[in-house]
């Protein structure tokens, strides 16, 4: 049986309330901080509580290096309710705690970089692709960023200017189809990406799939030159060189037809179209599963290299603020993970590439500029699943809220949010 308060006791709540609308309410803070540092309870979501912070139409600040890249949001009571159904800790300071911030970043290796936009973002990625077999969407589905899918006849219509930011993973952009079919040639959902891809060179009139990528690549390629943010993983990074590189060869029609190029065509490669690599020997063979040399693992060669760590370089935020943004982790160290290309051999690399982490004399994630906009390539398929294979269950981000391999693909994702600030890599 409920019990119903005396007329008494009504009578004192009454009297409570009435006071109540009287005295001062706590004051609201006006900022809310939000910390990278290890005790963030969800890093991963914090990336998205900030591009939903920007995609209503308010701005944001990414404190580099400070609290291993803190943001900063403006407080309401509707971004506290959504930290909290995210699970993102954030910290309410006032006026007084911002300005004892700034003042510790002005005289440190950090930097306060304005997020003023949310980038409109693109995955590029064929329709029978399983949205879980790709880390960048997984982050994205993670963190609750909106994102839409393209693929080759989009590109070649030109409806790459409708976005900010476009990733590619592990596309093979030389028309090979990764050489899956030295293990899945009978495979159903092979056959059917021929299929697809053989009727998207005829419809385009081109003369066959290495041509088609290839064409692919030149207008992803103009896409970053006109201003374009691109950020590509796995296999996507060097086959998109190799295809860009091809243009002037034999190797194109080699890549179709399966037998090995001309002796002098790998030094015919015209490697100035080619986004971070250069003098690298193409692999055409089609019983061997590689593409070129630039990958030092070579993870499905006789050649295979085993797995080690790679360690995160830490830049002068106020000098280099791009790489700086790139390189916001908790972790400076991370177990590295295989994908088709795992990691770049440095002296496959061009002259002003710049290295974002590196172990040895191989680099993991790079990134450097085209005309007016910028590319970066993190080698490798899933940071949280090293030796990933075909068909294996998705990675489940729940159990990785905090995993620094996917913080620096969610790095990437709000990069383009500090313009127009006129960032450069020095």
């Amino acid at each position: 049986m409920t019990r119903r308060p005396t007329r008494t006791a009504g009578a004192v709540i009454v009297l409570l309330l009435a006071l109540a609308a009287f005295l001062p309410l706590p004051a609201a803070a006006q900022h809310l901080l939000v910390p990278m540092d290890r005790p963030q309870s969800d890093h991963l979501k914090a990336y998205g509580l900030t591009y939903w912070v920007l995609e209503r139409g308010e701005t944001a600040e990414w404190f580099l290096n400070y609290r291993d890249g803190a943001f900063l949001l403006p407080d309401s009571e509707a971004t506290r309710r959504e930290a909290a159904l995210r699970g993102v800790q954030a910290e309410p300071v006032d006026g007084a705690a911002v300005a004892r911030i700034r003042a510790r970043i002005q005289e440190g290796n950090m930097e306060a970089v304005p997020l003023e936009t949310a980038p409109r973002i693109a995955i590029y990625t064929p329709p029978n692709a399983q949205p879980w077999d790709d880390a960048v969407t997984l982050a994205l589905e993670y963190a609750d960023i909106p994102y839409e899918t393209v693929w080759d006849g989009e590109v070649l219509q030109g409806e790459l200017d409708e976005f900010d930011w476009l990733h590619l993973h592990h596309e093979d952009f030389t028309g090979q189809y990764s050489k899956f079919f030295l293990a899945y040639s009978g495979s159903a959902w092979l056959q059917e990406e021929v299929a697809r891809n053989e009727e998207m060179a005829a419809r385009f009139g081109l003369d066959d799939v290495p041509t088609l990528k290839r064409t692919v690549a030149e207008e992803i390629r103009d896409y970053v030159e006109a201003g374009g943010f691109l950020f590509a993983m796995c296999s996507a990074t060097e086959t998109l060189d190799l295809a860009l590189a091809s243009h002037r060869t034999d190797i194109s029609a080699a890549f179709a037809n399966g037998r090995p190029p001309a002796p002098d065509a790998t030094q015919q490669m015209d490697w100035s179209r080619a986004f971070a690599f250069q003098g690298a020997e193409v692999q055409t063979s089609p019983s061997v599963n590689a593409f070129s040399d630039i990958d030092f693992h070579q993870v499905n060669t006789a050649n295979r290299r085993p797995l080690g760590s790679f360690r995160l370089f830490e830049f002068a935020a106020k000098i280099d603020p791009v790489a700086s943004m790139l390189v916001q982790n908790h972790q400076a160290v991370i177990s590295d993970f295989y994908g088709l290309t795992t990691s770049f051999r440095t002296d496959r690399l061009k002259p002003g590439v710049t290295i974002l982490a590196q172990e040895g004399d191989r680099a993991k994630y790079v990134h450097g500029t085209l005309g007016e906009g910028t590319w970066t390539f993190y080698g490798g398929h899933d940071p949280e699943d090293p030796e990933h294979q075909i068909g294996d269950a998705p990675t489940n981000l729940e159990l990785h809220p905090n995993s620094p391999g996917y913080r620096l693909i969610l790095n990437n994702v709000l990069f383009p949010s500090a313009r127009p600030a006129p960032l450069r890599t020095q």
